[in-house]
């Protein structure tokens, strides 16, 4: 019971009080860089998840037998074999999507966010906590992609998902198609969410 509720303690964290992008401030290259589109905002987290979640799983299994002389570089061949894997699915199944992500799709492999989890978590825990620990981090910074994908693309061009809302005669705010919408987006999310947590700390 103890270990469940350790586990759920450790995906929970992931989503929100570690959060990678608006609480670690982890993984902000591909996150200007992939989230013009809510789809491929999504696509990518979806791809960082099940790297996540593996190569933690990966590491924690096989912690006590890495040497610590080499740890870092053995955890990179481990996530860049599983990148390599991930890369090979888009290709064969969306393609779209493959070409849409382009090279920040590779570049998970030098991904902070996967990196700093299999050094501070998975190779100092079992596999089960590590696996939860990948999925948690993974689904905060899936949820955060997402949520500043579909705000620049409502922003940018009047749709989400694809789904035109606004019609494209109106128009739209071409700076959030743009890396400076990523920063504006960004920002003002973050000065939300710490204008509510100095208030909560207040009223506490």
């Amino acid at each position: 019971m103890e270990n469940k509720t350790s586990s759920l303690k450790v995906l929970i964290n992931g989503i929100i009080a570690e959060n990678p992008i608006f609480v670690l401030m982890l993984g902000l290259c591909p996150t200007l860089g992939v989230t013009t589109a809510a789809m491929t905002s999504f696509s990518m987290g979806i791809a960082v998840i099940a790297v996540l979640a593996c190569s933690n799983f990966c590491i924690a299994a096989l912690r006590k037998v890495i040497p610590d002389q080499v740890r870092i570089p053995a955890f990179i061949m481990i996530i860049a074999t599983l990148v390599t894997v991930v890369e090979m699915v888009m290709a064969a199944y969306t393609v779209e999507l493959y070409n849409e992500l382009g090279i920040f799709l590779p570049l998970i492999v030098v991904n902070c966010i996967v990196l700093g989890r299999a050094e501070s978590f998975a190779s100092k825990n079992g596999m089960i906590d590590s696996f939860c620990d990948g999925i948690g981090s993974g689904m905060g910074f899936t949820l955060s992609l997402t949520i500043i994908g579909s705000i620049r693309e409502f922003l940018g061009g009047g749709s989400i998902f694809g789904a035109q809302i606004i019609p494209e005669s109106i128009g739209a705010i071409g700076i959030f198609k743009l890396a400076p919408g990523a920063f504006i987006t960004i920002g003002t999310i973050m000065a939300i969410l710490n204008y509510r947590s100095s208030n909560k700390k207040q009223e506490g």
